[in-house]
């Protein structure tokens, strides 16, 4: 029986450890349709969609900017576990990059308020606040993250995603109950949920930091500014799509945006099933690597591409086929046929394979080689919408897709290209490079 264990375990592709991640991203997930939801009911199809709007944008600048610091801070507090020194000079380094960037962020979004406010958000100033809110608690969050996971304590890290998914489902609720009409207290809610969100986690479990050695900034920024290309270019690709609908709408498409992003998370259902893995992709890969068993990696590699891949199929033609209905069961009135559905979850099926790769080649050592690859799917993105279709949805639905599917071209690619380097000998695997790649993943909505 025990060998029969041992020989599932081997060839099971999910990775262990990842069930306490699992159950935080299922209480975000579902927590992110229950706002979306809630917001839908509460108000107009106008005051909905500048919501729709800024949903995107912090799900985008949040993460894009501040999820590198929790890769770079993960990993350094890792290795210094591994040679018994303190951690604490790392976060407070971090915590001064961090600061800085978010300072930065936050000059430009007050210089930029004026043009933001009217061209994305139909005038409701409180959605700027939110944004603002939603890039604090991004920084306070991923920093947080960083210090759970770079010292083991993944119970909190779950509890946190949770935490930051009910908390803002729980405001989109009282707003409901106490009759708000307009956007701005909702926008509030999605911000200030990051920040309340970090107490919550580290109640639960909080990371022992000791004094250590004096930390340098290359210490915490070893790789940051590919990585902060990496991310701000990934995320862009996954949440861009109604931020650019807002952008390119007219007045008579004020509720366009809204609609859109309502299509969006029910295309992206597969994803957030694969997120439930995600978090703890490579592991048991890695360790096949570090053996000097490149077969065994290869192979491993390629049924877990092969599982991505079938979920990404069946993610397609489900968002065509029954998508559309989902979504006016959930969204009544938003009015998405099966083209829309059908491009959008094959957009959201590339991602997630371009996504695995990326972590594969992160875990190789390939920092610019990922970097390289989202910066060409954002270009790819951001060319087609702009020589694509006059209809509006069309030609955001397509730039999508190509942004996706050139990404995970490319990314593929450049996979391919270090495994067949590395011959028929060991790969060697750098640890910080692993822990950067277990980090590597949208773990937001």
């Amino acid at each position: 029986m025990a060998a029969l264990l041992e020989a599932a375990r081997r060839r099971n592709p999910l990775p262990t450890g990842t069930a306490a991640v699992a159950l935080g991203l299922i209480v975000a997930g579902v927590s992110a349709y229950g706002f979306l939801f809630v917001a839908d009911k509460a108000l107009s199809d106008r005051a909905y969609s500048p919501l729709g709007v800024l949903w995107s944008l912090v799900f985008l600048a949040g993460p894009g900017l501040f999820l590198p610091l929790e890769q770079e801070i993960s990993r350094a507090l890792a290795a210094r576990r591994a040679r018994r020194e303190g951690g604490l000079p790392v976060v407070r380094r971090a915590a001064t990059i961090g600061v800085g960037l978010g300072l930065a962020v936050l000059v430009a979004l007050i210089a930029t308020a004026r043009l933001t406010t009217d061209h994305l958000f139909h005038g409701h100033y409180l959605m700027v606040v939110g944004l603002a809110l939603g890039l604090a608690g991004a920084l306070a969050g991923h920093v947080t993250r960083g210090c759970l996971s770079g010292t083991g304590h993944f119970t909190g890290y779950s509890v946190y995603l949770g935490a930051d998914g009910f908390i803002r489902v729980l405001g989109a609720v009282l707003c409901l109950v106490v009759g708000v009409s307009t956007p701005g207290p909702f926008g509030i809610a999605v911000g200030i949920a990051g920040l309340l969100a970090v107490p919550v986690a580290l109640s639960v479990q909080r990371p022992e930091l000791e004094e250590g050695p004096e930390a340098t900034f290359a210490e915490v920024s070893s790789a940051l500014g590919l990585l902060l290309c990496a991310s701000i270019c990934a995320f862009a690709i996954m949440n861009i799509g109604p931020v650019l609908v807002g952008l390119l709408a007219d007045s008579s498409q004020e509720d366009a945006a809204g609609r859109f992003v309502n299509g969006v998370v029910i295309a992206r259902i597969p994803l957030y099933l694969f997120q439930a893995v995600q978090a703890s992709l490579l592991p048991k890969l890695s360790a096949l690597a570090h053996a000097g068993h490149l077969g065994d990696f290869r192979s491993g590699l390629r049924r877990l591409l092969l599982t991505v891949a079938g979920l990404a199929a069946l993610g397609t033609a489900g968002g065509a086929l029954v998508g559309p209905f989902v979504v006016e069961i959930m969204f009544p009135g938003a009015d998405l046929g099966t083209r829309t559905m059908g491009l959008l979850a094959a957009g959201a099926g590339l991602y997630m394979l371009a996504l695995a790769c990326a972590q594969a080649v992160i875990a190789l050592g390939g920092h610019a080689d990922q970097a390289l690859g989202w910066f060409l799917g954002l270009a790819s993105l951001l060319v087609t919408v702009a020589v694509a279709s006059d209809d509006l949805f069309l030609r955001v639905e397509i730039a999508l897709l190509v942004g996706s599917a050139v990404a995970f071209v490319a990314m593929a690619g450049l996979l391919l290209r270090r495994l067949a380097g590395a011959g028929a000998g060991p790969l060697h695997v750098d640890e910080g490079d692993l822990i950067e790649a277990m980090h590597e993943v949208p773990l937001e909505p």
